[in-house]
Order: structure tokens, then sequence, then C-alpha cells
């Protein structure tokens, strides 16, 4: 493993690590705009959300009984899928310019 790589893995483990055990505690609060709804007196006027039957609705992994770990697979997944599209992004982006990344940053900001 290269020097340079090893923060990066060791960054991306720890975010994983987080996101699997504290993104349970996280959701079990209600969110602002839930505790504002239920201070003005509207929070039984809710309707579920078209996406209420989904994957990953509610904070938790259907199929999953245990709310600890369904909550934590919940968690990296988010954050997986969060990395996979910014790193998605940074490839298209990086194509895009025509210069690897390594270069752009010795040059400076790209110039249309």
């Amino acid at each position: 493993m290269s020097r340079r790589r090893a923060p990066w893995l060791a960054g991306l483990l720890l975010t994983l690590v987080i996101a699997g055990f504290v993104s349970h505690h996280a959701s079990s609060a209600p969110d602002g705009l839930e505790w504002a709804a239920g201070e003005s007196g509207f929070a039984d006027t809710a309707r579920d959300s078209a996406t209420a039957d989904s994957p990953l609705a509610d904070y938790a992994v259907s199929g999953v009984d245990d709310g600890r770990l369904s909550g934590g697979l919940a968690g990296v997944a988010g954050v997986a899928v969060t990395l996979v599209l910014a790193g998605g992004l940074t490839l298209v982006l990086r194509r895009r310019t025509g210069r690897p990344a390594a270069d752009a940053a010795a040059a400076g900001p790209a110039r249309d």
C-alpha cells in the first residue's frame, strides 16, 4: 500500500465505522421538521411519502428486524452511495478537463 493511499483508506474505514455505529443513535430523535410539527400541533396530519416503502426508508434497512443493525446498515449504505456518486462525479469532471488531477493541481485553476 502506498503512503498516499493509507490515510485515505484509514479515513474511509473510520467513516464506515462511524456511520455503522452512530447512525442508529443519530436517527432516534425527531428531526427539526418533526419536532416543529409536534410543537405546533399538526404532526398527526402527516402522510407517508412516496418513498415510504423504499429499502432504506426511515433510516433503516427493510427486512432486518434488529433496529440497531438495520440503522447501522442504512448508515453504511448511505456513505457508500455518497462516495460512489462523488467518485463518479470526480472522474467525469477530471476527464472533462483533459488533465490528470496531479497535473491540474500543480498547474493551478483551469482557464477557459
